[in-house]
């Protein structure tokens, strides 16, 4: 055997139980087939991993979101890695398309932990070398991993896919200060004004809208957030705008988490769509009929065989993947 052969490389993908089907539709975008592994939970409630071939010297990725239940995932994720990191795989990549724990990235009242950071450090203990992941709450959580993190973006995709929609006299919205600078993208890749709403957050999962500020009336506004959960936030930011004088409003969001009243708030509220990808999975009984899902699974394919094959993922973004 010649040393060509005995240093060519091996892509795995593999999948945990959260969203299988998004991992067959990225290691389909690849042209390859999921690898092999058995997942099972035992009667205590205790998670049971074994790959069941081999993985010496690859170049593992195992895709995991932080779907419900989160926990229960982000163990399995936390086994699978420890697993693979103790048959001897190369490189163990932890693909993640929803980061769990995102918004507890800092302390705001005293005695909080930061969850965010826990969960980077868990990762690294249980052997994972490489973070792939998209949208983060706070950009600043890849500081809390000591190894390369690939913080993908969906604000191209969402953008073109808002372009093609025939919408008129489009205003993008930022539903607070913290989200202005994805607000500033969207702008930027539609060529159109954006405005901001100033809210005030009573308690976790409320708000309040007190100001729009910025040019909204007469003009189709278009809400623009990381991620979806109870949906009270869009709801009310809806009929702010429209008491301010839009016309129309739509709500466009990487992570569509959908939680608890969500489906009911959308359903009520006076959006006309909701534009979500699949990062996670949306249960009938949760997604609402103005929900219209776009597909991630090219983005993460095309970044594995960038992160494969030692290229440059930034310019899959035009030379910025920093959302």
């Amino acid at each position: 055997m010649g040393l060509k052969e005995i240093t060519r490389k091996k892509l795995m993908i593999f999948s945990g139980r959260s969203y299988p089907e998004l991992g067959r539709q990225i290691a389909g975008h690849l042209g390859i087939t999921l690898g092999k592994v058995e997942l099972k939970t035992f009667s205590n409630g205790e998670l049971y991993v074994r790959y069941l071939e081999s993985v010496r010297g690859a170049d593992a990725f195992v895709i995991q979101t932080c779907s419900d239940p989160i926990n229960m995932h982000i163990m399995e994720l936390l086994l699978m890695i420890d697993a693979l990191h103790r048959a001897s795989a190369k490189r163990i990549s932890a693909v993640i398309p929803y980061y769990g724990y995102s918004r507890q990235d800092k302390k705001t009242l005293a005695r909080e932990p930061i969850s965010a950071r826990l969960i980077a450090d868990m990762l690294k203990v249980a052997g994972a070398d490489r973070i792939l992941t998209m949208d983060l709450h706070a950009g600043q959580i890849q500081g809390f991993f000591s190894g390369p993190v690939d913080h993908l973006t969906a604000v191209p995709l969402l953008a073109s896919h808002i372009s093609r929609q025939s919408l008129h006299d489009i205003v993008i919205v930022s539903p607070d200060a913290g989200r202005v600078k994805m607000a500033k993208k969207y702008s930027d890749h539609l060529g159109v004004p954006m405005a901001i709403l100033h809210k005030r957050r009573p308690g976790h999962n409320e708000a309040e809208v007190l100001h729009v500020i910025g040019e909204v009336r007469g003009k189709t506004a278009v809400l623009v957030d990381d991620m979806i959960d109870t949906a009270g936030t869009i709801a009310s930011s809806a009929e702010a705008l429209l008491q301010a004088g839009a016309s129309e409003v739509y709500a466009v969001a990487t992570h569509g988490i959908f939680s608890g009243p969500a489906r009911e708030r959308i359903d009520r509220s006076p959006l006309k769509k909701v534009i979500v990808t699949n990062t996670l999975p949306i249960p009938e009984e949760r997604r609402s009929e103005k929900v219209e899902v776009i597909s991630i699974a090219s983005i993460f394919a095309n970044t594995i065989a960038s992160v494969f094959k030692d290229e440059s993922v930034s310019e899959l973004f035009g030379g910025d993947n920093q959302p």
